[in-house]
């Protein structure tokens, strides 16, 4: 049965990732120094120590998600992991594409960290605080959140901005469009409703900005064909041509990350062991409510990484 690395995004860290895998291993501790050395910044230190209000902003979560999940994989890969001969393919949510990247070889470890910094902060100044919002829908079907978010346009952008699997979506736009949405999604019978605790309304039109400067950045940024294909978040199937890897990361900004087709596109192709390289297990949960036959394995701490080896036949 083939394999695949999956690699978390916002919403998987926590004060205190990483902190334990560096202490252990001098490769992880390398791989954070770098990152911050990278961005001037000790953000490490945010990472092991907090304050939480300073992780959870996006400027520092898009790297610092990225940072653990390059730490365990140079673990992995300073044990013996040679990442074509034993994974099929790589994919990663949102920012954790970025890391699928990096993974596989397109991006330095620099470059990406330079990279989600600038994602970053580019997406939070993309809309003034308080105008966007994003809101999680669960237990209503694609279609009818997306005719919802046609009657209330009128308000404003609201759209679909990750479809995660298990009739779990999230909509984005501007606020009052939102808290609309959420309300008409209450009375046509979702399970469970729930405003988002997030500064700017990402995957969305209104990040058109974001997505401008992210096209100039990218184009200034050397790359390589990645080693072995990317399932993209915009088309849900494998990339593998840099270029056109690129035009799809500057779509991303705007676009729908569409997680359940790539958990359906895994399944359909035999792609049953997933490991969720880097902080939580969030990967791993959604891919098992979309198909209970996944074998899914979160790897981010020395213990989980001794497990992974032995998966792999390391």
């Amino acid at each position: 049965m083939a394999r695949a690395f999956i690699f978390p995004g916002q919403g998987s860290q926590f004060v205190g990732m990483g902190k334990a895998l560096a202490k252990q291993c001098p490769e992880a501790r390398a791989i954070f120094e770098e990152v911050d050395d990278s961005l001037e910044q000790e953000l490490s230190r945010i990472m092991f120590e907090g304050p939480e209000e300073a992780l959870t902003l996006t400027a520092n979560t898009q790297p610092a998600l990225m940072a653990v999940s390059i730490a365990v994989l140079r673990v992995l890969e300073i044990q013996g992991l040679v990442l074509e001969d034993k994974i099929r393919y790589v994919a990663g949510h949102s920012l954790g594409e970025y890391s699928a990247l990096c993974a596989a070889g397109m991006f330095s470890l620099r470059d990406t960290a330079r990279l989600l910094r600038i994602r970053g902060n580019a997406m939070q100044e993309a809309v003034p605080v308080g105008v966007g919002a994003m809101a999680a829908i669960i237990g209503l079907d694609n279609s009818i959140v997306s005719a919802i978010c046609q009657e209330v346009v009128a308000l404003g952008v609201c759209q679909i901005s990750n479809d995660n699997g298990s009739g779990q979506l999230v909509v984005s736009g501007n606020r009052e469009a939102v808290e609309r949405t959420v309300s008409i999604a209450r009375k046509r019978g979702a399970r469970h409703v729930i405003m988002l605790p997030v500064s700017a309304p990402f995957h969305s039109k209104l990040m058109e900005s974001a997505a401008e400067i992210m096209n100039a950045v990218l184009d200034g940024i050397s790359h390589h064909n990645p080693k072995i294909p990317v399932i993209s978040n915009v088309l849900a199937e494998p990339v593998q041509s840099a270029v056109k890897i690129k035009n799809l990361l500057v779509e991303q900004i705007t676009g729908r990350v569409r997680w359940r087709e790539t958990i359906e596109w895994f399944a359909a192709h035999d792609i049953m062991d997933l490991y969720e390289i880097g902080s939580g297990r969030v990967l791993t949960g959604l891919a098992k409510r979309v198909n209970r036959d996944f074998n899914g394995m979160a790897v981010g701490t020395v213990k989980e990484i001794e497990i992974a080896l032995k998966a792999l036949g390391i």
